[in-house]
């Protein structure tokens, strides 16, 4: 049963160096929702709440089916085949959101997750309500049913220790845009202000600290470029504040200008939410200061 104060616990099995460390980083973000899902250490003596296999390593396997056999979880795989235990499987290469969606999967109970020619579709789906939207509390059907008790509601609300709120800012004045933003942002617990000028933007990052600021380059009035300049131009924000342009404009010269007014991460639309997912994890303040 999970542990209601820090969430699932997810026992990783297998996977190369690359690999691990893109997991680690998954966990990275993982660990911020709620309910959050961290990767057991191998000290811990929690039992874990799922478990996380490479089926393409033999090793791995038995390992899993030695283990699991003591202590039975949930698992997804990772790999070519199931190896014929019927959990749910994804395929590689490994991808950001549907990694953080089979976990809700898997402590939901839900059918099984296999790549298929529909999958895309399948995911759009799962993520147009945001990922983690029904996933129960820690502790599965058990927590899920004491929380209909008034009380016992409050004593689970208070006993969870509230992480502390990054805040991000989304300058863009397309409105489709800046909810689009905001439902990817707001599953992992960051604060997100919104501005739609270049002239609001430098008003906002002068008087609030923010993580990371998510910039288009079109804009009324002054252009994203030079919004980005007057950010890094403070020297507290070169060091805490990640610069993502976010725009339309792909061309290499596009890009070039956005690296000259510097800028940490170019995106373009439509946003690939793999790589959006990536780059937020890349910027959390834990990862710009070399944390775990």
């Amino acid at each position: 049963m999970a542990n209601e104060e820090t969430g699932y616990l997810v026992d990783v099995i297998g996977f190369n160096e690359t690999e691990r460390l893109m997991l680690s980083s998954i966990f990275g973000l993982a660990a911020r929702r709620d309910p959050s899902f961290q990767q057991r250490e191998a000290n811990s003596t929690r039992r874990m709440d799922l478990y996380l296999v490479d089926a393409d390593n033999d090793d791995a396997m038995a390992e899993f089916l030695a283990i699991r056999g003591r202590a039975p979880a949930p698992a997804v795989l990772i790999g070519a085949s199931d190896r014929d235990t019927g959990l749910p499987l994804l395929s590689r290469p490994l991808q950001w959101a549907r990694v953080l969606q089979s976990f809700d999967d898997a402590v939901q109970g839900g059918a099984p997750l296999v790549s298929t020619e529909n999958e895309k579709t399948m995911v759009l789906q799962r993520t147009s309500t945001g990922i983690g939207a029904r996933t129960p509390p820690p502790g599965g059907a058990t927590a899920a049913k004491s929380v209909t008790n008034p009380a016992a509601k409050h004593a689970a609300v208070v006993a969870r220790p509230r992480r502390p709120a990054d805040a991000v800012l989304v300058v863009d004045d397309n409105a489709t845009v800046r909810k689009f933003m905001e439902t990817r942002l707001a599953p992992y617990g960051f604060n997100v202000d919104f501005a739609e000028t270049g002239e609001q933007a430098v008003g906002l990052t002068g008087t609030k600290e923010y993580t990371c600021v998510f910039l288009d380059v079109v804009l009324p009035g002054i252009d994203g470029y030079q919004v980005c300049k007057l950010i890094k131009g403070n020297k507290q924000a070169v060091k805490r504040t990640a610069v993502v342009m976010l725009t339309s404009r792909s061309s290499p010269f596009d890009k070039l200008r956005g690296s000259l007014a510097g800028c940490d991460e170019y995106l373009t639309k439509p946003v690939d939410e793999n790589h959006l997912l990536e780059v937020i994890a890349k910027f959390l303040p834990s990862a710009r200061t070399g944390g775990a």
